[in-house]
């Protein structure tokens, strides 16, 4: 996959943006433990931002998705993880099967306002006890009259203090547990709707994060997306996206911790040299920049696959394991060339440290995505053919 002039200037777009309306803001969005999506996502959806790979006919830019991936991997000149992941839920992760799926009255009623940056979406699969396994989630949707009545709970989940509405994963009978859930939007302002305080996290300080209780919440049948019990293949769909994006906004972050290591060890001076005249520092920079072209590589070559219609599940699962374990080697490494002065918990290299560590757990741990991979290659014992 190339980039075009088209792509670029998308980036160039996102990257002003950021440098104007995100990142000076960023510290004091830390401390708040929140930043302010609806004003946020409003000034993004002018831009055209929030639906760059969404329907022309509700809003979007429509085109393919590599050039929603050059807007993800500008997303990670923001100087936090918080602020890009809940951009990234309420573009890459909560409206994908609403927008491929839903009827053209609830992409009217949802989708539209959601890419004109009007409402705040959240995505409601994780629970207390099932969060990597999907299957295992206990949140229905009953049926009664024209509605669905749901009772649950969905936790750590994006967004939700502000959201407008949640694309809800719920089970709607008691069939196989891959065939028995639906994807419902559920209006966040209805009766029986009520949410924890914020989570305490140890990183992604800027994004909120609640448990939502659902107590015979009623909500009309017409909002189920797509079809009754096509739930779980709906989000394993939205998985790849979601798993994509997680990949393509890493690697700009991970660029700036190298960069800004750079510069710090170059004016470091210990034993009379700088740190970064120091062979072994260079080096392991130097091999810090190639594993990060590395997943560059993939995650393009993942997105040209995608967008040619092929079943990327293997190398979005690569892309994602990639991701999240290169956040790990990189922040760490860059940490500590640092010193003391990168266990400073203001320091940009600590913050990512922090915010890239949950690339491993959220949307899929590294397990999961190592159990996908060796399924598809025919070598985990419980698929051998």
């Amino acid at each position: 996959m190339l980039y075009t002039e088209q792509h670029y200037e998308i980036m160039r777009t996102t990257e002003a943006f950021i440098k104007k309306e995100i990142n000076p803001h960023v510290d004091e969005w830390e401390k708040a433990g929140v930043f302010p999506a609806h004003e946020l996502f409003k000034k993004m959806g002018n831009l055209g931002l929030l639906g760059i790979a969404k329907p022309e006919e509700y809003g979007g830019m429509g085109l393919d998705y590599s050039y929603q991936i050059a807007f993800s991997e500008a997303l990670g000149t923001v100087h936090c993880g918080g602020v890009p992941m809940g951009i990234g839920v309420q573009t890459d992760m909560s409206t994908p099967a609403l927008a491929k799926f839903g009827s053209d009255e609830l992409r009217r009623e949802f989708l539209a306002p959601a890419i004109a940056g009007d409402m705040v979406v959240s995505i409601g699969v994780s629970e207390p006890s099932a969060g990597s396994d999907v299957a295992a989630i206990k949140t229905t949707a009953r049926k009664d009259s024209d509605d669905y009545i749901i009772n649950g709970t969905k936790m750590w989940i994006t967004n939700s203090t502000q959201s407008d509405f949640i694309c809800l994963l719920a089970n709607t009978s008691d069939d196989k547990p891959y065939v028995n859930k639906s994807l419902i939007i559920v209006p966040t302002n209805l009766p029986g709707i009520r949410f924890s305080k914020r989570l305490d996290k140890l990183g992604m300080r800027s994004s909120d994060t609640a448990q939502i209780f659902f107590d015979n919440v009623r909500v009309p049948q017409r909002y189920l997306i797509g079809q009754e019990g096509k739930g779980f293949t709906y989000q394993m769909q939205q998985f790849q996206e979601e798993r994509l994006f997680a990949a393509a906004s890493t690697i700009k972050s991970l660029e700036q911790c190298v960069n800004e290591t750079i510069e710090y060890t170059r004016e470091r001076q210990i034993f009379g040299k700088s740190v970064l005249d120091n062979q072994v520092v260079n080096y392991r920079l130097a091999e810090l920049q190639t594993e990060i072209e590395a997943l560059r590589a993939l995650t393009y070559c993942a997105t040209e696959g995608y967008v040619n219609g092929e079943d990327v599940t293997m190398k979005a699962s690569m892309v994602k394991l990639k991701a999240g374990r290169l956040a790990r080697e990189v922040t760490d490494s860059c940490l500590q060339y640092w010193g003391g002065m990168g266990f400073m918990w203001d320091n940009h290299i600590s913050r990512f440290y922090r915010d890239t560590r949950l690339s491993s757990i959220g949307g899929g741990a590294d397990e999961v995505m190592l159990s996908i991979i060796t399924k598809m290659m025919n070598i985990s014992p419980r698929h051998k053919k």
